[in-house]
């Protein structure tokens, strides 16, 4: 992808259903839990990298010793850090004798994450402050294990606000920091009140006070915890939670706009953000990786008896298409030969573009997440030309005119040929986060090869995922390309246009920033209908009177006087670059009814229709454009 999107976030989550003993005894490892959780997160650590937090819960811990650890970091390499500290502090534990590693119970009392629940959390930081504070998982400690929880996720809540003051309005004190300190404010309570009412009906009874506790684990009820938690939610989430008496939670939203994949087996139950990590560290195989289903809650109590039950009523199904478009790793075999398709869906388009002049075309990709869709453009285009030559071969044969010759001309000729134009410093990428820096330090990233391109005469095709500001490909990446000299560049997007802010997790907030939507404004200067802009932004501010359910998204006003193809030719002209190149430039993106045909028909599409799945969203774009005409910035739903 061209411009760096950040994404909240990745989930891993573990729990042995087998004593640690176990592990020794057929592994030869004590920390076989530990190490797979390490595995899990190291193999979403395309999702997040900013920040890093584990934690651990341990079930029958003796009385007087703790039972639920957390270690957290957001420093440079926090996943090896973390990591790295806890296998220290284990060494040294084996070292001095105070832990002996062919004992499962001495493991699990004297190493902090020798526990039988483990949970991990990769975040990127995409507001605000951030901090080791700010990395999952949030602790919410009591000296009743039944009260005690420590949540992580990847979500977002459009409506904090809304939640942190139902909390004020019962009578609580909640921290504005995060969504994240209100969901584990939320669950909590109804946790604590559902503990307490079970506490005092066995204390009136007269049950003895050391047996209370088991009574109460037996007795909780956490799938009505959830629903009475989650009722007032509104966001995309995978949440998963731990409380201190060994019960453990996962559950996705009821639209299943997050992902959240399961693995089972008879020694552990496991959960990620993606289905190839399961499948590579647990060596599963795909049929044997199921979804959470939206709306449901997998629930393992602390026996290791399992359900999964639903917390919510059904909703149309609204997964985020970013996730099959980018987000994802790309050996998935679902989301690779979606992606494939996705490229697919681009030949007509181009073939348009480049006038069907194949012998004059370079295709190409902009490295690295296209590459997937880029061998399905060149797939896609070297059908199409099978197609052109069979029909060309059967015309000629009716007509009696095939020979040799034209056979010859046919076969050799005019066929897609594709090469790596364009290199990518993976490293150099990474290390810059700052959206200032990395476009200083752009044309640094990126390099090309040269001699592969025809000078002004060949068209330049290049793939990319998305186009979501444009200003990596209009100051750096088109700027290398040109050094080409093309006749001809013509770049395709695999995703629409972006047109919509995104509030469920995606570093997509700020709708000034879309390449698309500045577009549309300008257009809308230059014939005449500058008085749109106004119109919107007070048609913006009447539907935020209303409560989220009844209002309805004023910013596809802005958008219908135009057509895709006009804001397309707008989009070209942003990003045509500011050097000597006076080739032609074509920008190309996906269609909607493509996009649905490639990946999913309900796959959700809010960022590129303003058709959001929950009340919440709509709000948040009114929001986002009053924000954007009053020149404010910053993420609208931040607390």
């Amino acid at each position: 992808m061209s411009d760096f999107l950040k994404h909240e976030c990745g989930v891993a989550f573990v729990r042995l259903r087998k004593p640690l003993q176990h592990y020794i005894e057929k592994y030869q490892n004590p920390l076989w839990g530990f190490h797979k959780l390490f595995l899990l997160m190291e193999k979403q650590h395309n999702r997040g990298h900013d920040g890093v937090g584990i934690g651990c819960t341990k079930i029958d811990a003796p009385q007087g010793f703790p039972y639920m650890f957390r270690a957290r970091s957001a420093k440079t390499d926090s996943l090896g850090l973390v990591f790295r500290a806890q296998m220290a502090a284990y060494d040294q534990l084996v070292k001095k004798g105070r832990l002996d590693p062919k004992n499962g119970a001495s493991v699990k009392q004297h190493f902090d994450f020798g526990g039988e629940c483990l949970m991990g959390h990769l975040r990127y930081g995409t507001s605000g402050e951030f901090s080791t504070g700010s990395c999952h998982p949030y602790l919410r400690r009591s000296n009743w294990p039944t009260k005690s929880l420590m949540v992580l996720g990847n979500f977002n809540m459009t409506n904090t606000r809304e939640l942190n003051q139902l909390m004020v309005d019962r009578g609580q004190h909640p921290v504005f920091g995060t969504d994240t300190q209100t969901v584990l404010e939320e669950i909590g309570f109804h946790l604590d009140e559902a503990h307490t009412d079970i506490y005092r009906e066995m204390r009136d009874k007269g049950t003895p006070g050391a047996e209370i506790p088991a009574v109460i684990s037996a007795r909780l009820d956490i799938a009505q915890i959830i629903q009475q938690s989650a009722c007032h939610w509104d966001g995309g989430y995978t949440i998963a939670g731990q409380i201190g008496n060994g019960d453990s939670f996962v559950l996705r939203d009821p639209r299943g706009i997050r992902p959240c994949f399961l693995y089972e087996s008879d020694e552990v139950f496991a959960v990620a953000s993606e289905r190839v990590p399961l499948m590579t560290v647990f060596d599963a195989s795909s049929a044997s990786i199921r979804e959470v289903p939206p709306g449901h809650v997998l629930i393992i109590r602390r026996d290791g008896t399992a359900t999964v039950e639903p917390f919510a009523a059904p909703a149309p199904f609204s997964p985020c298409s970013f996730e099959r478009i980018y987000f994802s790793r790309g050996n998935d075999p679902g989301i690779y030969q979606e992606r494939k398709r996705l490229g697919a869906a681009l030949v007509p388009q181009v073939m348009e573009a480049i006038g069907g002049d194949l012998e004059h075309a370079v295709f190409s990709f902009i490295p690295n997440t296209a590459e997937v869709a880029y061998h399905g453009l060149m797939e896609g285009s070297r059908l199409h030309r099978r197609t052109e030559v069979k029909e060309a071969i059967l015309a000629a044969a009716q007509q009696g005119t095939l020979n040799e010759e034209l056979i010859d001309d046919l076969i050799l000729r005019n066929w897609p040929r594709g090469e790596k134009i364009l290199h990518k410093d993976i490293k150099l990428r990474t290390f810059i986060s700052q959206e200032s820096s990395r476009l200083q330090m752009a044309s640094h990233v990126y390099d090309i090869t040269y001699g592969e391109v025809n000078p002004h005469r060949d068209s330049l095709v290049v793939i990319d995922d998305s186009i979501v500001r444009g200003t990596t490909l209009k100051q750096s990446i088109l700027k290398m390309l040109t050094r080409a000299m093309p006749k001809r560049m013509v770049v395709c997007s695999t995703a629409p246009q972006i047109r919509y802010p995104d509030c469920y997790g995606i570093d997509m907030a700020e709708i000034g920033k879309f390449i698309a939507f500045q577009a549309a404004v300008e257009l809308l200067k230059a014939t005449g209908q500058e008085a749109t802009i106004t119109a919107v932004y007070e048609a913006c501010q009447a539907e935020l009177k209303k409560p989220a359910v009844a209002q309805r998204n004023a910013v596809q006003d802005l958008y219908a006087p135009f057509s895709d193809e006009q804001i397309s030719s707008k989009v070209s002209e942003f990003v045509y670059p500011d050097n000597d190149w006076n080739g032609e430039l074509v920008v190309i993106f996906q269609t909607v009814a493509n996009l649905h045909a490639a990946i999913a028909p309900e796959a959700g599409d809010w960022y590129f229709t303003g058709n959001y799945p929950t009340p919440g969203g709509i709000d948040v774009c009114n929001r986002s454009y009053v924000h954007w005409y009053e020149k404010k910035s910053g993420r609208v739903y931040d607390v």
